[in-house]
């Protein structure tokens, strides 16, 4: 494991892949340690965040053998059925693509089990990782202007739900009426890094 320092109140982990950054999340996280603030995983990282005043860093690089070791016990997620419709711009070019009919990439896409990897890129929106090596299928070319709240899609080894409406380039191929973020919840984002998804096609 790379170690590289943020300024001077973060330290950047570079982890093997996504699981392994959210089981040393898990694993720190019990620790509950003087001076840390927030931790954060992303595909193959971990940041940690922490007060310079109050954290022992030295020590915190010391430990970290213990904390990987400790890291493979279960990580708790909470799990969520999230309702779609297979109606996306973009779903018979992935078929196409893909060499796969329309009917089979919806079975594929909505039969994974898919881990929320990290949040990124807008507020809320999820990085899932499962994705069938079969609908692994690169980015437009040419993003769009205008990517409406809820499109649910694909690039390369991602899937992942537009919470906002915004430009984006990935493939879509459906869409859902859950609520990704509301700022007026206690918990803006429906999703966190280690929760569960599983897509659930609806007519």
């Amino acid at each position: 494991m790379n170690t590289h320092f943020v300024g001077d109140s973060a330290l950047l982990l570079d982890m093997e892949d996504a699981q392994a950054a959210q089981q040393l999340r898990a694993a720190i996280h019990r620790q509950s340690l003087k001076g840390l603030c927030e931790l954060v995983p992303a595909y193959n990282t971990l940041l940690v965040e922490f007060d310079a005043l109050e954290f022992d860093v030295t020590n915190f690089i010391r430990r970290l053998p213990q904390f990987v070791q400790a890291a493979p016990f279960p990580v708790l997620a909470r799990e969520h059925d999230i309702a779609v419709t297979y109606n996306g711009e973009d779903l018979k070019e992935v078929a196409r693509v893909t060499g796969l009919d329309v009917v089979e990439v919806i079975q594929r896409h909505s039969s994974a089990t898919y881990t929320v990897a990290f949040l990124g890129f807008a507020p809320g929106f999820p990085y899932l990782v499962g994705l069938d090596s079969k609908l692994r299928v690169p980015r437009l070319k040419s993003p769009r202007t205008n990517v409406p709240a809820g499109a649910v899609a694909v690039a390369d080894e991602f899937s992942g739900i537009y919470p906002q409406t915004t430009p984006g380039g990935w493939r879509v191929l459906g869409h859902t009426d859950s609520i990704l973020f509301d700022p007026a919840r206690a918990s803006p984002a429906l999703l966190t890094p280690g929760d569960k998804v599983h897509f659930r096609p609806v007519a």
